[in-house]
């Protein structure tokens, strides 16, 4: 096992993984901008190094600042979190390079993942369902021509985008050209990569992941499915095991089929393949894989009782599994909801200054995680998100009223500052979302009218 391990991230996912490595005897360096000289994580970690100024590309974007650390503390091991360079195969390339070991699979699997077309192709390759589109990079002719072929609505993606950014919708022949080429040159701005793939748009679905987890001998297992239809604009609100919307055949269909994209493209440990059920045939696509930990991981760790860090650790050290599929058992159901500091009055404007008040919810069976406290400021340089409050009951409606009510007693107060809370329980309150038979267009609606 390691020695020491790198925290590659910040924030409240930062402060999840010094907890597990504490537990497992694993001595911490953190690192930290500017901005968050006084985070949570460099009170527990055991060393804590600032890396740069508030600017992401000067600081947890900045590769070589990042190894310089790691050599510096003599970590032996860089666990990435999520968003920042996770997900990045250079830097994986880079920590293999100086010796280190990256927590999270091989980077050529991980470049071949990130590329949207090429996910789609190897996807499509190892017999998962794929929606009707592209399977390479395509120009703005050929695209068009496509859409014609498999018919409109349809999305196009930016191949190297993530996140829910660089994509748009695209309802018929005469929007196509404008909107092909906004998309594209949004790519470029975002991604520096300007190629986009294209698929048939589904209006009506849900949105469904399966969390697997393989080792580098051969075993790979699933934790079963989340449902993430609670988005707006693509970004997840609300996250939930197991998904309201399939059955249990169709969930064991669904994980079958990510074990089978997992094991052909040769995925070695924690991963989360997303797929769109269409809401009327009830039939599954594979829409990409997060090579990563993803937000929403505490859902599965409420029903499950494993911790998916300290799997992620133990396979990256070479180690076989330590659980077989038939030792996954899930009990109950297990809902989570992103508290962000944003102003949904403002189109959900991200808010940044003093959090002079903070009160996290308790109570039975509510997890929090958080890097918040009161006195913190929020800076405006990074993703909004304060807070993740996680709820499991016996059953979905006992899940609901308890995150509700968890919800109820969080205090998040300051200056200039504003949260997301309020929309969260309405979206919690919608007899749609109440009965699980919403899907990713929920929030758009609830929205609408309060654009005019």
């Amino acid at each position: 096992m390691f020695t020491t391990v790198l925290i590659a991230n910040r924030g409240e996912i930062a402060l999840r993984v010094a907890r597990t490595c504490a537990e497992m005897g694993i001595r911490t360096v953190s690192v930290h901008s500017t901005a968050d000289r006084d985070s949570a994580v460099s009170r527990i970690a055991g060393q804590s190094v600032q890396i740069g100024p508030s600017a992401p590309r000067r600081s947890y974007l900045d590769a070589a600042a990042l190894m310089e650390v790691a050599l510096r503390t003599g970590a032996d091991a860089v666990h990435p979190g999520y968003g920042f360079l996770s997900e990045d195969p250079e830097f994986a390339r880079i920590c293999a390079e100086n010796g280190l070991t990256f927590i999270g699979p091989p980077p050529d699997v991980m470049e071949t993942l990130g590329d949207k077309a090429a996910a789609r192709a190897a996807m499509s390759a190892a017999g998962l369902p794929v929606l009707p589109g592209s399977l390479e990079p395509v120009r703005e002719d050929d695209a068009a021509a496509l859409s014609d072929e498999i018919g409109y609505p349809v999305i196009v993606k930016a191949v190297a985008g993530g996140g829910g950014r660089g994509m748009s919708v695209i309802s018929d022949r005469d929007a196509f050209s404008a909107a092909f080429r906004r998309t594209r040159a949004e790519a470029q701005m975002l991604f520096g990569d300007d190629r986009l793939c294209l698929e048939r748009y589904l209006p009506v679905a849900h949105h469904v992941e399966v969390q697997v987890l393989c080792d580098s001998h051969g075993n790979a297992i699933h934790l079963g499915e989340r449902d993430c239809s609670a988005q707006r604009r693509r970004q997840k609100l609300v996250e939930e095991t197991p998904s309201p919307a399939i059955g249990p055949e169709l969930a064991r269909r669904m994980a079958e089929a990510a074990l089978e994209g997992a094991r052909a493209i040769g995925y070695r440990g924690l991963g989360t393949f997303e797929f769109l059920v269409d809401h009327g045939t009830g039939e599954f696509y594979f829409i990409e894989t997060n090579c990563r930990i993803q937000v929403e991981h505490p859902v599965t760790e409420m029903v499950t009782g494993v911790d998916l860090v300290r799997e992620q650790l133990t396979v990256a050290a070479g180690r076989p599994l330590s659980l077989r599929q038939d030792d996954v058992v899930r009990r109950g159901v297990a809902v989570e909801c992103r508290v962000n500091a944003e102003d949904p009055s403002r189109d959900f404007a991200p808010t940044a200054g003093l959090l002079a008040e903070f009160v996290p919810p308790g109570g039975p069976f509510v997890r929090v995680d958080t890097h918040a406290y009161a006195g913190m400021r929020v800076p405006p340089d990074y993703d909004p998100l304060l807070a993740k409050v996680i709820a499991w009951g016996v059953d979905r409606d006992q899940a609901l009223d308890r995150l509700d009510r968890a919800l109820t007693e969080l205090v998040a107060d300051g200056p200039g500052l504003s949260t997301n809370v309020g929309f969260l329980r309405e979206v919690l309150a919608n007899p749609s979302f109440r009965k699980g038979t919403h899907t990713t267009g929920l929030v758009g609606r609830m929205l609408a009218p309060r654009r005019g």
